[in-house]
């Protein structure tokens, strides 16, 4: 016995002129005399999801009787949605990630979650994106009936949907940003590599039998490759004796120009990140009397004042004196508790980007330098140390990297020097090399 005829009338489209209607086109449709409706902002949106319902009409879908909607839109008892299994695969990494490992794939599942979804798909709810960001992270309470997983649980593919057309247009999309220009190379293959590693994780366990994600077109691995190599132009670098011009130009008649040399100091001489100086507290220095002190790098701000563990893991870094003493001087002049961050406004926040940026620029204009972002003073004290002599594996050691990413950012300092280089190879080869003069 077949299938019994549905009687299923799709109706024009209805334009609501009244301004107090935000989605002013609307779908109208009936199944078995129920009858359904949908709006839209936009008539071209509206326009395409009529153009849906019809041609699932025509090939003959049939027409789930409570959604009224084609029954092949609906996801089934035992189906993975892409926005389920991407939670499953966060709580799988999480234990595994650092913190900024965790906010960077957050904030890429943020981004390709609402791209992941079917043809007829409505405008997401205002905010999606900012609220999968606060609750894709393992732990965080869901509520089903809140709009927005109500939008997912309805529009999100299913994993065994997912094709190669339908990825390739994602990858496509991850590529541009909100008003249409293109991203960085680096923000681009973060939240690429990303997502094509959590769909990846699904063909691994055999939730899917094999990957859609389509190949990246041809050469651009090796472009990407070139635009990633974030080297660092040290010749805009200032040198020692401009690094302390700078430093002494920076306090003026504002009360939080102290605290900013002091920090930016930190910078220089310790090569911290500022994500990691502005999270020092006194228990993190050993500042002794004379000579050289040492600060332990065991804490950054991971997401706007809040603490966790540094990009690159926890590291002990000797500093210089001079550090020392500037140290010892401000906290001579401020009673901070052991516990309490030593670089805070009178407000007790920590120092905003654009003013450390603004104090930093007033210094360099003062003693007539080109400007230079805050984050330079790290790469001035990297060149500085390589510049010195230290060996490779102590200044990647003392800036949190690794010999490799040191060499390929800093590669403009490890230039030059030949005569120095010349000799100290000529030192160490003195008295091994006689027997050979001998022989000519």
């Amino acid at each position: 016995m077949g299938r019994p005829v549905q009687d299923i009338r799709i109706h024009g489209l209805q334009h609501r002129a009244q301004e107090r209607h935000r989605k002013r086109w609307v779908v109208r449709w009936s199944v078995d005399g129920r009858q359904r409706s949908k709006s839209f902002a936009t008539q071209s949106e509206a326009s395409r999801y009529r153009a849906l319902l019809i041609e699932a009409h025509h090939r003959g879908e049939p027409f789930d009787r409570d959604a009224c909607e084609p029954s092949s839109w609906l996801p089934s008892a035992d189906a993975v949605q892409v926005h389920t299994w991407t939670r499953r695969w966060l709580a799988e990494q999480w234990p595994e990630w650092q913190p900024r490992t965790r906010e960077s794939a957050l904030e890429a599942a943020a981004r390709f979650i609402p791209l992941m979804i079917g043809r007829a798909a409505t405008e997401p709810p205002t905010g999606l994106r900012r609220y999968l960001a606060r609750h894709l992270a393992p732990g965080v309470a869901i509520d089903n009936e809140d709009p927005h997983e109500r939008w997912l649980a309805r529009w999100s593919l299913q994993l065994d949907e997912l094709d190669r057309a339908t990825l390739a247009d994602v990858d496509r999309l991850l590529g541009i940003g909100d008003r249409g220009q293109p991203l960085s190379a680096w923000t681009t293959s973060r939240w690429r590599k990303l997502a094509r590693a959590c769909i990846r994780r699904a063909v691994e366990l055999d939730v899917l039998k094999s990957d859609p994600w389509p190949p990246a077109p041809r050469g651009r691995s090796r472009r990407k490759a070139v635009q990633l190599k974030k080297r660092v132009d040290v010749r805009c670098l200032p040198d020692p004796s401009t690094m302390a011009r700078a430093l002494a130009a920076v306090p003026s008649h504002q009360p939080a120009s102290r605290m900013y040399q002091v920090l930016f100091a930190v910078l220089y001489y310790a090569g911290l990140r500022p994500s990691e100086a502005v999270m020092l507290r006194p228990r993190a220095l050993h500042l002794p009397p004379e000579g050289w002190g040492r600060i332990d790098v065991v804490e950054a701000d991971i997401s706007f004042d809040e603490p966790g563990e540094p990009k690159t893991g926890e590291r002990s870094v000797p500093i210089p004196p001079v550090l020392v003493e500037m140290l010892r001087g401000w906290l001579r002049a401020n009673s901070f508790e052991d516990a309490a961050y030593i670089f805070r406004s009178r407000t007790g926040r920590r120092p905003t980007a654009s003013n450390m940026a603004r104090t930093w620029q007033r210094a360099l204009r003062m003693i007539g330098h080109p400007s230079l972002r805050v984050y330079d003073c790290r790469h001035a004290a990297a060149t500085t140390w390589l510049g010195a002599g230290v060996p490779l594996g102590e200044v990647a050691r003392r800036m949190g990297h690794s010999v490799e990413t040191l060499v390929s950012t800093y590669v403009g300092a490890l230039t030059g020097d030949e005569a120095l280089a010349n000799e100290r190879i000529e030192i160490a080869l003195s008295g091994s090399h006689a027997g050979l003069r001998a022989v000519g």
